[in-house]
């Protein structure tokens, strides 16, 4: 399952595209203007992909895609327009976009390109980063520096899930089901993995980024404080 960022302003075509998806398994959060989706909690670093229309009410989708790649929102950004001329093509992939379909578009090929920017997704976050250190996923390694930690399957999980998604709360249930693999896994199982997780940046002198828990609601990664 993908969360997906859908910025659209035609009822119809966002309705009809909030289904399709909605029915391959996805969560889909929907705009119809640029106002509305800058306010919203679903910005920036949870969304997997972004769906955005070109002519908005209150501006443009490619001077959104600008905003969303100067804040650092690195999740891939398709663009579903009328908006057919080579200039707008280019416009739209120099603003930051990784695809650009033309309206009016077939739903199985909508489906196969965000199958498509998913996958190479997935494959682009061998390396993840955050506050000077790097979780590097096939190694199970955390670099700090020229300091390399190792971890065990569960402490990549976890911090997995932290590094995708920084400054973010993540609850215990969603830690749960990506720790869950045919095996049945409780609260004080999380929170005993975090605790060793939390050992081990203390052992390895890491005090620029903690784990934190958020009373009633779970943990959030963020950078330490000066």
């Amino acid at each position: 399952m993908a969360y997906i960022f859908l910025l659209e302003d035609d009822p119809i075509i966002g309705k009809a595209v909030q289904l399709q998806m909605e029915l391959e398994g996805h969560k889909v959060v929907w705009f119809q203007c640029i106002s509305d989706a800058e306010k919203s909690e679903s910005l920036p670093q949870q969304v997997d992909l972004f769906l955005l229309d070109v002519n908005l009410p209150d501006g443009s989708g490619f001077e959104f895609c600008e905003w969303l790649r100067g804040n650092d929102v690195n999740s891939p950004v398709i663009f579903l327009t009328a908006r057919s001329d080579e200039d707008s093509v280019v416009n739209g992939f120099e603003s930051g976009a990784n695809d650009y379909m033309r309206k009016p578009f077939s739903p199985r090929e909508l489906i196969m390109r965000i199958k498509n920017q998913l996958t190479e997704k997935k494959a682009s976050l061998e390396i993840l980063r955050f506050g000077g250190l790097s979780l590097i996923i096939n190694q199970q390694i955390l670099k700090n520096g020229d300091q390399m930690i190792p971890l065990n399957r569960r402490e990549l999980e976890i911090l997995s899930a932290f590094f995708e998604h920084p400054e973010v709360i993540i609850s215990r249930d969603q830690l749960i089901n990506r720790l869950s693999s045919g095996e049945e896994i409780f609260d004080r199982t999380v929170d005993s993995h975090i605790s060793h997780i939390r050992s081990k940046l203390l052992k390895n002198g890491i005090a620029n980024v903690r784990i934190n828990s958020v009373y009633g609601q779970g943990y959030r990664m963020e950078k330490a404080s000066a």
